[in-house]
């Protein structure tokens, strides 16, 4: 089933004018909604505006506004649109110009190509995260534990413990 409605912000609807969503600053958004419990779409879909997934859907997104993949959407598709929420289940590479937001009930396997990246507390993903901007200029940027930098510095690789023993987090650091 096809229709209109208004895009959710972190899983909540949002008021709505004529059928179309107010998002930032009083914009108009307008998001068409697949909903389908046992509807399955494959193939190559080009989307001018936003869309809300409530189905199983497979092939090629290319979406020019934002993709939100309900709770009950499962997507298996390669993806370039400008932003994302991510409440169901998402496989393949993303490209998002703008921000990807994965919510505690999203799970996402692939690869995302991104400047903005969240995943909320219970959120699930499985890939690689690139930076669009540095994607050209650099490669993945390393993980250091802080105390393992400062011991790499001085030749020691092994992972530094804190008093009790307990090994610390890793810090992701960027070089300047």
């Amino acid at each position: 089933m096809l229709g209109r409605k208004a895009a959710p912000t972190n899983g909540q609807a949002q008021e709505t004018s004529n059928g179309r969503a107010t998002g930032n600053g009083g914009q108009a958004i307008t998001l068409l909604t697949v909903v389908g419990e046992h509807a399955k779409m494959e193939g190559k879909f080009d989307i001018a505006d936003s869309i809300q997934i409530e189905c199983e859907i497979g092939g090629e997104l290319n979406v020019g506004g934002k993709l939100v993949i309900g709770e009950k959407g499962v997507v298996n598709a390669n993806v370039e649109t400008v932003d994302a929420v991510i409440m169901g289940v998402y496989e393949g590479n993303m490209v998002a110009t703008g921000n990807v937001e994965i919510a505690t009930t999203g799970r996402v396997s692939g690869n995302i190509r991104t400047d903005s990246l969240v995943i909320s507390k219970g959120g699930f993903f499985n890939g690689n995260v690139i930076k669009i901007k540095d994607g050209e200029n650099a490669g993945a940027k390393p993980v250091y534990l802080m105390e393992e930098k400062a011991a790499q510095s001085a030749g020691s690789r092994t992972r530094a413990n804190d008093v009790r023993g307990n090994r610390q987090p890793y810090v992701v650091e960027e070089d300047r």
